[in-house]
């Protein structure tokens, strides 16, 4: 029986995937394409949290689509609403019934030559595997585990008599109401927790081992309201959107190039935050720069609220073990919790954890040199999709979906059937992700390496990846454009 076959594969029906297959509608009408999602419904990140508080942190100016905009009052908004976002997108552009939910991709194995990919995927409803081949294979499957959170081992967890929770498993049923809560951890889950379950609890404890650096934005864009008084929405986005896109932009590089102004200027924002004479130093002052890992946004301020209401509190000290009434710390303190809340992190899974081969050579991605963020070196007619990690996710997600359409264009126009990214010459390898994030480092080793220079190095630069993607030729030193070559049936004797 011939395996169905697509155009485009797309693996994943999160914010990514449902704006590349969009650009796939847009940009390339006619294209055959599917979206393979393992889980039951699009949304991603969107979807599979559900714990209280869920929020972006970013702005949705910016981690909205730049061909979709961004109409709900709150700049900061909630996973429900983005998630909805995300729906009323797929309906519009038709991408819905292109979905195939319970479909998780296991392999893919390129031939060359066939110049396609023959993709094995499970039903992970019924266990059953099927086959699709496809010419163009599309990963935007994020980069994180999506059926385990991390937690590290706790000595004597396990006779602690309340109950511990993960966020990204957060029970539909769990109350907090009249119990003391202990959030351990101080990311952007945590500083999101804290004050979301405050009004219920007795009071939340967020237990850190090292302070993150905390900034407070409007939950709303003042200038997008201003404006929306008087233009439409469609001249309203892309000037929001570029306004934040520069702020955050100079954010970063005043970060980088003046990291102690940068901590002078974050600080005096949490001294006028905080209760007077609270401990900014020990609580809210990390022992590296910023954006060494990123920054945690809290809309209108509201962790610093639930502390000068005492409904919250920071305690920065190292857990010994837990016992059965909470946790034990270094310094010879007890937290007394009724729940406890690992906030901890995530782990990374790159490509949806599938596997990948070439001609039946198993391809290893941390052997690889990533080009433009997007392909990697040695892998055919591939793209995976990472956001920035300086910046909203979705930037970075537009640019790569907009390039790949670039792409089949001037394979279509030029009788192309494959394009190889190759890795570059020079011998110097960087780590793909510049961050220092526990998560991050945790997986290093599995992600591809980036060059020294363009077209291979990540700059991190929404601008300067713009002048690349958009305006850059789609043919230099760094790829390579083929036909395909059917091998050759000898002559009988």
């Amino acid at each position: 029986m011939t395996a169905e076959h697509v155009d485009v594969l797309i693996v994943g029906a999160g914010l990514s995937g449902i704006g590349a297959a969009c650009h796939l509608e847009e940009e390339r009408p006619g294209t055959s394409y599917a979206v393979l999602e393992a889980r039951a419904a699009m949304g991603g990140t969107w979807d599979l949290f559900r714990y209280p508080g869920i929020r972006s942190d970013s702005d949705m100016f910016t981690l909205g689509y730049s061909f979709r905009p961004w109409t709900d009052p709150q700049s900061i908004a909630d996973g429900a609403s983005i998630r909805r976002y995300v729906e009323e997108t797929a309906r519009e552009y038709g991408v819905d019934s292109r979905i195939r939910y319970h479909h998780r991709v296991l392999a893919a194995e390129w031939s060359s030559e066939e110049a396609r990919w023959t993709v094995t995927a499970e039903r992970t409803d019924t266990g059953e595997q099927l086959t699709l081949t496809c010419s163009w294979l599309s990963v935007c499957s994020g980069y994180y585990r999506y059926d385990e959170g991390f937690t590290p081992r706790f000595e004597g967890a396990e006779t602690f008599g309340g109950q511990v929770v993960h966020p990204q498993h957060w029970p539909e049923d769990l109350d907090v109401t009249g119990k003391r809560v202990v959030v351990i951890g101080s990311g952007a889950t945590a500083v999101t927790l804290v004050p979301s379950l405050a009004p219920q609890a007795e009071h939340v404890t967020m237990l850190q081992r090292t302070p993150t650096y905390v900034v407070a934005l409007p939950g709303r864009d003042a200038l997008a309201e201003s404006l929306r008084r008087r233009l439409p929405e469609r001249v309203v986005y892309p000037v929001v959107r570029w306004k934040n896109v520069l702020v955050s932009m100079a954010s970063y590089q005043l970060s980088r190039r003046r990291p102690a102004l940068m901590k002078k200027v974050l600080r005096k924002a949490q001294v006028q935050q905080l209760p007077a004479g609270y401990d900014v130093d020990t609580h809210f002052t990390p022992p590296y720069d910023p954006w060494d890992q990123r920054l945690c946004v809290v809309p209108d301020g509201d962790l610093f609220r639930a502390i000068r209401q005492e409904q919250a509190s920071i305690v920065t000290d190292r857990i010994v073990r837990f016992d059965e009434t909470g946790i034990v710390l270094a310094s010879g303190r007890h937290l007394d919790a009724d729940v406890i809340v690992t906030a901890t992190g995530l782990n990374l899974l790159p490509i949806g954890g599938m596997t990948l081969s070439v001609d039946g050579a198993p391809v290893e991605l941390s052997e690889t040199v990533s080009y433009k963020g997007m392909m990697v070196s040695g892998v055919p007619n591939f793209a995976m999709t990472i956001g920035y990690t300086n910046a909203s996710w979705t930037l970075k997600a537009d640019l790569v979906a907009r390039y790949v359409c670039r792409l089949l264009e001037h394979m279509e126009r030029n009788g192309y059937d494959v394009v190889t990214p190759l890795a570059p010459a020079d011998p110097e390898r960087e780590p793909f992700l510049g961050l220092t994030s526990g998560y991050v480092q945790r997986s290093l080793a599995a992600l591809p390496k980036q060059g020294g220079r363009a077209p291979w190095k990540l700059y991190q630069n929404y601008i300067r990846d713009v002048l690349l993607m958009r305006r850059g030729p789609v043919e230099d030193e760094g790829i390579r454009f083929s036909r395909r070559q059917p091998a050759r049936v000898q002559a009988a004797a």
